[in-house]
């Protein structure tokens, strides 16, 4: 049972078979494109239980009318044992009605397959490098960081759950301006520990109270020793350990939401290792990389310092960019551009494809990051299939009013705190409520209200009332059976219907790369459950637990437990618990 296909995707099989049939028989042009036909729940209900466009998109390449084609493709259709009816609705979909015992046969299928249901073999083992967070390790993990780890894992979950090899990658920015003010801070922090009175800390440098146990442990260490030195005898010391007990605290952050990268790739170690230096003389050997003079700023007149200087310029105009991207300054110091791009590279020599989640205030470098990876794919001959992914900033409420943050004063909300209030599930699953690309507010309120209105506690509920269902049954000495399904009624049907979605709902929501497409499908399934549930309050005879019918009885407590099931396997690809009570 577990090798036998998804509903669906056994009639998509039937359906192919057939059009290739009208392929033998002349009707379809032989080699006609099968790949835009598709199979799926009909937008109204009372149609059917399935919908094609096979007619709609062939018509052309077959030179005839559409419902001329779906004439011919229902009639074939209807020969199958399983299809009771197929019918031509509009300009030529084909409306299929399924005898019940195929919707039991996967209600069955959702049990035997228990956790694998909706896995896909999609990815076929490729492997998909996912770079996610990558946040500068100058502090804690806050809430403007969020989002993009929460999207990022949840993808890398769901490209697993398709059957892809998933690389969770972190990139450590440690080469940079930022991580000189770092070792700064600390330094002070490291002097305030040793009993110096260190009064306001300085403008420029990093304010918050999470430095001081960075401080205490440099003391301890080193005692004395760099308190009054030049700032050349420890800048490198205190900027190599301050990033270190930076990245432990944010893994330790990142852990509390139950995400944990396999790959931490240093900028720093990058540069040492003259990987920048190989990706230039790599992109010159293949006339990628040129000295030129970058044009004044359109639009507006050129700064006064502003110089025409000769720089080595990517070609990214070659691939869709609007202008050649220097990788180098005028001082000879790799650009961040020139730096990501050997990173990019880096990563492309171990993986099929490749996905950035970025912060929505990255927009403008996309272009440019995917002219360089196109490059890199067409000079290797190995095009590496490669997308970013943005992700909007948070904003932060309690009780409709904004929670007030400031960067420069070190207060800001943080990751751990969040969590810490409101349950690592709860920011997970919210954080999957809308599309990336869009705003998004956190009221803490609202987060954790018991309503319809909060997602996370909706689709929770639903799991936690079928288990509730299933002790109590249990205690009644009732159990779940598969052996009297044909005793369910169309009420139920129309709930194996929604759950056989999912296997869909994953495939689509791996080709598109959201993530949030599950979330969504898990409120609806879940919108489901309760309104069937909720028929049982006006109806004795629509409840689970019938003790004067057992044979019923167990085969809703079947149903339910599959509807469970599916629910468990949707929570896991997100990373959210499915809880046994609330």
């Amino acid at each position: 049972m577990t090798d036998q296909p998804t509903l669906y995707a056994a009639f998509a099989a039937k359906t192919h078979s057939v059009l290739q049939a009208l392929e033998a028989d002349g009707v379809l042009p032989e080699g006609i494109n099968f790949a835009n036909v598709t199979l799926e729940p009909p937008r109204d209900p009372s149609h059917g239980d399935l919908a094609t466009n096979a007619a709609m998109v062939l018509a052309k390449q077959a030179k005839t009318n559409p419902r001329a084609l779906a004439e011919q493709i229902a009639t074939k259709l209807e020969a199958d044992p399983q299809i009771t009816s197929a019918e031509i609705a509009g300009p030529g979909f084909i409306n299929l009605r399924l005898d019940p015992a195929a919707w039991l046969a996967e209600l069955a299928a959702i049990a035997a397959k228990a956790d694998a249901y909706g896995r896909s073999d999609m990815g076929a083992g490729t492997t998909v490098n996912v770079e996610y967070v990558s946040a500068n390790p100058t502090g804690p993990m806050h809430m403007g960081h969020c989002r993009g780890a929460v999207v990022g894992d949840a993808l890398a979950s769901l490209l697993e759950f398709a059957d892809h090899s998933v690389v969770r990658e972190y990139y450590i920015n440690d080469a940079g301006g930022q991580v000189d003010v770092l070792a700064r801070s600390a330094h002070l922090r490291y002097r305030e520990a040793l009993g110096e009175d260190i009064g306001a800390i300085p403008e420029g440098l990093y304010p918050g109270d999470y430095l001081k146990p960075l401080g205490a442990a440099l003391a301890k260490e080193h005692g004395d020793a760099y308190a009054g030195a030049d700032e050349s005898e420890w800048l490198a010391l205190f900027r190599k350990q301050s990033v270190d007990a930076m990245m432990e605290l944010i893994k330790a952050d990142l852990a509390v939401l139950g995400i944990h990268h396999n790959v931490f790739a240093s900028e720093a170690q990058l540069h040492r290792e003259g990987k920048p230096d190989a990706a230039e003389a790599w992109l010159r050997e293949h006339d990628l990389v040129y000295d030129g003079v970058l044009e004044a700023p359109k639009g507006k007149a050129p700064p006064e310092d502003w110089e025409p200087v000769e720089l080595p310029l990517f070609r990214s105009t070659k691939f869709g960019d609007d202008q050649d991207r220097p990788i180098k300054k005028s001082s000879g110091s790799w650009t961040y551009f020139g730096a990501d791009l050997a990173y990019h590279m880096q990563k492309a020599q171990t993986a099929d494809a490749m996905i950035n989640i970025w912060g929505a205030d990255h927009a403008g470098t996309v272009k440019r990051i995917k002219a360089a990876v196109a490059a890199l794919g067409e000079g290797q001959g190995r095009p590496t299939p490669f997308d970013v992914k943005l992700v909007q900033m948070v904003q932060l409420l309690r009780g409709g009013e904004p929670v007030k943050m400031s960067k420069r004063s070190g207060t800001f909300v943080t990751l751990a705190d969040v969590a810490g209030e409101v349950g690592k599930d709860v920011v997970r699953f919210t954080m999957l409520t809308r599309k990336p690309e869009a705003q998004m507010e956190f009221d803490f309120a609202k987060v954790v209200e018991a309503s319809k209105d909060n997602p996370v506690f909706y689709v929770q509920y639903a799991h936690a009332r079928i288990r509730s269902t299933l002790r109590k049954a249990a205690e009644a000495g009732l159990a779940p059976s598969g052996e009297n399904l044909a005793q369910l009624g169309d009420e139920e049907l129309a709930l194996i219907r929604f759950a056989a979605q999912f296997p869909r709902e994953i495939e689509a929501a791996e080709k598109a790369r959201e993530p949030h497409r599950i979330a969504f499908y898990l409120y609806d399934l879940a919108s489901e459950l309760h309104t069937f549930w909720n028929l049982g309050n006006d109806s004795p005879q629509k409840r689970f637990i019938l003790e004067q019918d057992a044979g019923l009885t167990g085969a809703r407590l079947f149903l339910a437990d599959a509807i469970g099931q599916v629910i468990r396997n949707g929570l896991g690809v997100l990373g959210v618990e499915a809880v046994e009570s609330m």
